[in-house]
C-alpha cells in the first residue's frame, strides 16, 4: 500500500503529510514524537487502513519535510495551533493518536477550548505528569549530536547503545530520521533548534522543576477537558510515563483507560509494533462497536 504525499496548512507553515486509504473512511491522524518524523507511523497506518479507516501520518514542523520556521520558533502554542489547523480540515473531528511531542500538542490545543476537538485519542507514553530523569535522558541524547554521523552504522551503534537494544538487521530504517549531507555525514532529519533553550533548561536542575510544572498545568487544563474516549498506550519499560502518572491521568478522564505494552520502553511503535498496532485497532473497533463492560 502506497500512501498519497499531501501538503497540509499548518497555519503559518507548510505540514507534510501521507494519507492511506480512501479520503471518505473515518479519518485517523497521528502524530509523532519529537525526533521522529511521519514515517514512524508506516505499518500502524497501514494497519488502520485494512480495517477500514482513513489514515493521516503528519511531519511536525521543523520535522521531516515539513518547513521549518526561519525563525526557529518552536514555542508549544504554535504545535498546538498546528494541531487546530490539522482537525480543522476535516469535515467531523479525526481520531487523533499523539507520541511524546505530538500527544502533549494535541492536549494543548484541547486546553484552549471545551468544544471536543477530536472525535478520540490516543496517547502514546505522554501524561501531564513525566518523569524527569527520563525527559532528561531523551532531551540529552537528542542534544548530543549535533556533528551527525559518520554513517547510518554509527549512527545505529550509538543508537542501540542509548537503548540497550540490539542493532536491527539493515539500517535502511534510519533514513527516516536522518538525512546524508554534503560533507558525508549523516544528521537528524529535523531542526536542531527545536532544542535551543529547551535543552539547556531542563538538563539544568533548578530551571527544568519551573518548567516542567507550568506545561504540566497546562497539559492538565486540556486533560480536564476531554470528553471523548481516550486510551493512554504506555511502554512497559517506560522511563518517561510511570504506571502511576497513567493511572492519574485515567482516573482524571471520565471513561479513559491505558494499556502497557510488554517489552517496549518510550518509543512504543519503534519498540513492539504489532502490540502497539493490535491495542490502537483494538481502541478504534470499541470506536465503532462499545463493548458493554467498557
Amino acid at each position: 500500500m502506497t500512501p498519497r504525499r499531501v501538503d497540509l496548512d499548518g497555519g503559518a507553515l507548510r505540514l507534510a503529510a501521507d494519507r492511506w486509504g480512501e479520503d471518505q473512511s473515518s479519518p485517523v491522524v497521528f502524530l509523532h514524537g519529537a525526533g521522529q518524523s511521519r514515517r514512524a507511523w508506516d505499518e500502524t497506518a497501514r494497519a488502520v487502513v485494512e480495517s477500514g479507516w482513513h489514515a493521516i501520518t503528519v511531519d511536525h514542523r521543523g520535522h521531516g519535510e515539513s518547513e521549518w520556521p526561519t525563525n526557529a520558533d518552536y514555542h508549544w502554542d504554535h504545535f498546538a495551533d498546528d494541531v487546530e489547523a490539522i482537525v480543522a480540515h476535516f469535515d467531523t473531528p479525526p481520531v487523533v493518536v499523539g507520541a511524546s511531542l505530538g500527544g502533549m500538542s494535541a492536549l494543548l490545543a484541547q486546553a484552549r477550548t471545551d468544544n471536543q476537538l477530536y472525535r478520540a485519542l490516543i496517547l502514546v507514553d505522554v501524561t501531564p505528569r513525566m518523569e524527569l530523569s527520563g525527559v532528561k535522558r531523551i532531551v540529552g541524547f537528542m542534544a548530543a549530536h549535533p556533528e551527525g554521523f559518520d554513517s547510518l552504522d554509527h549512527a545505529s551503534d550509538v543508537i542501540a547503545a542509548f537503548t540497550g537494544r540490539p542493532k536491527p538487521d539493515s539500517v535502511q530504517g534510519l533514513r527516516q530520521v536522518l538525512q546524508a549531507h554534503n560533507d558525508g555525514r549523516w544528521r537528524w532529519h529535523w531542526d536542531t533548534r527545536f532544542l535551543e533553550g529547551r535543552a539547556d533548561e531542563i538538563l539544568d536542575a533548578e530551571a527544568s522543576t519551573g518548567r516542567t510544572e507550568a506545561i504540566r498545568d497546562l497539559l492538565l487544563t486540556g486533560a480536564a477537558r476531554i470528553r471523548v474516549p481516550t486510551l493512554v498506550i504506555r511502554g512497559a519499560q517506560s522511563d518517561l510515563v510511570s504506571p502511576e502518572a497513567a493511572q492519574e491521568f485515567v482516573a482524571a478522564v471520565p471513561g479513559a483507560r491505558y494499556v502497557d505494552v510488554a517489552d517496549a520502553g518510550h518509543m512504543v511503535a519503534g519498540d513492539q509494533n504489532d502490540r502497539f498496532a493490535a491495542a490502537v485497532l483494538d481502541f478504534l473497533a470499541d470506536l465503532n462497536h462499545p463493548k458493554d463492560n467498557r
